[in-house]
C-alpha cells in the first residue's frame, strides 16, 4: 500500500496509489497522522475501499506535501554508510543522530529554495523510516514491528553553513586535582540548525510504502540523479547500522511517537558512469533538478529555485 499527502481543493488530504499514474482520495482520515494512529487493519481496509471507489487524480498533477507533514521529530543518522569508517578519524561505536525541524520538510516536485549566501549545498539520498507504533526502550527483536513504512528522503546539507557555525574553543571541565577548580579542554563543536535545517532542506516522499510491501529494507538500490545524470548508485545493504538497531538505540534515549521520521544515512557510492561524489554537486551554483530513487519506493524529484 502506498499513501501520501497532497493538496486537494487547496487543503491537505491523504491520498493512496490506485495505480502507477493515479491516486485516490482517502477522505475518511483528515490527516496522515490520523491514519497512522488508527488500528492497522482498519486503516488498510479504508484505504483499499478508497482506491477502489473514491475519486481519482493524476499523480503527475498533484501538489505534494511531505507524506507526514508535521512529524513530532525528524531524526537523521550521521555517517551511517559502510564507506564512512575509512573517513572517520574518531567517533562512537553506536549510531549518532541529529534532528531536522519539520519546517525543513518539503514535498515531491516542489522547489528547493536556496540562497547564494548558503554557499555550497549538496543532496544526500537516503531511505527514511516512518514510525507507526511509538514506544521507548524498544528491544531490537521487536523494533521492526514499530515501523509503519518507508519513504524517500533527501538530506540537503550546506558545508558552507556548517563551517560558519563551527566553534573552536576551550570547553570548561571539572578540575582533576582541585575540588572547586576547573580545567580547559580544547574542543570543536558544530551546531547543525542552519546547515541541516534551513527551509526545503528535507525533501520527502511522495509515498510511504507500508512495511509489509518491503521484504528487506536493507536490500534496496538507491540512486541520486542531477539533471538525469546518475551521481550515486548505492544500496541500503551498505548501511552500518540497521533499521532495527537504530530504533532500539534511539528509543533507549527518547520516546518514539507515531509519525516520527528517521532518515537512515546517505548513499555514497559513486556511479560507474562517472557522476562524481555527491558532495561535489553544488546545487546553489548548478541549479537544476535532483532525483532520489529507491527501489520499490519510487522517485523523489525537486528542482532548485534561487531565492
Amino acid at each position: 500500500m502506498r499513501i501520501g499527502t497532497a493538496l486537494l481543493n487547496g487543503q491537505p488530504a491523504v491520498v493512496a496509489a490506485a495505480s502507477d499514474d493515479m491516486a485516490a482520495a482517502v477522505h475518511a482520515f483528515d490527516s496522515m497522522e490520523t491514519l497512522l494512529a488508527a488500528p492497522r487493519e482498519t486503516a488498510n481496509a479504508i484505504v483499499e475501499e478508497a482506491t477502489a471507489s473514491a475519486p481519482r487524480f493524476a499523480v503527475a498533477e498533484l501538489t505534494w506535501l511531505p507524506p507526514v507533514p508535521r512529524p513530532g521529530k525528524v531524526l537523521c543518522v550521521a555517517l551511517n554508510n559502510s564507506a564512512n569508517p575509512d573517513r572517520i578519524i574518531s567517533g562512537p561505536p553506536t549510531p549518532a543522530l541529529f534532528t531536522k525541524p519539520t519546517t525543513s520538510l518539503t514535498g515531491h516536485d516542489t522547489p528547493l529554495r536556496l540562497r547564494a549566501s548558503y554557499g555550497r549545498v549538496h543532496p544526500e539520498p537516503e531511505l527514511a523510516v516512518v514510525i507507526g507504533i511509538g514506544g521507548s526502550d524498544i528491544p531490537h527483536d521487536r523494533a521492526l514491528r514499530h515501523v509503519y513504512g518507508y519513504t524517500v528522503f533527501n538530506d540537503l546539507t550546506s558545508p558552507t553553513l556548517r563551517a560558519e557555525d563551527t566553534f573552536h574553543y576551550r570547553a570548561i571541565h571539572p578540575s582533576d586535582s582541585e575540588p572547586d577548580g576547573v580545567r580547559y579542554v580544547e574542543s570543536w563543536v558544530t551546531y547543525p540548525a542552519r546547515y541541516k535545517g534551513s527551509d526545503t532542506f528535507g525533501p520527502t516522499g511522495p509515498w510511504i510504502v507500508t512495511a509489509d510491501e518491503v521484504a528487506d529494507p536493507h536490500a534496496l538500490r538507491i540512486v541520486c540523479r542531477h539533471n538525469g545524470q546518475i551521481i550515486t548508485d548505492d544500496n541500503t545493504a551498505n548501511l552500518r547500522f540497521s533499521v532495527a538497531e537504530v530504533i532500539a538505540f534511539v528509543s533507549s534515549y527518547m520516546t518514539l511517537e507515531t509519525g516520527d521520521v528517521i532518515a537512515m544515512g546517505t548513499a555514497l557510492r559513486r556511479a560507474n558512469s562517472g557522476g562524481g561524489a555527491v558532495q561535489n554537486l553544488d546545487l546553489v551554483a548548478r541549479g537544476g533538478t535532483v532525483e532520489v530513487e529507491i527501489e520499490g519506493l519510487g522517485v523523489l524529484r525537486n528542482h532548485v529555485e534561487h531565492r
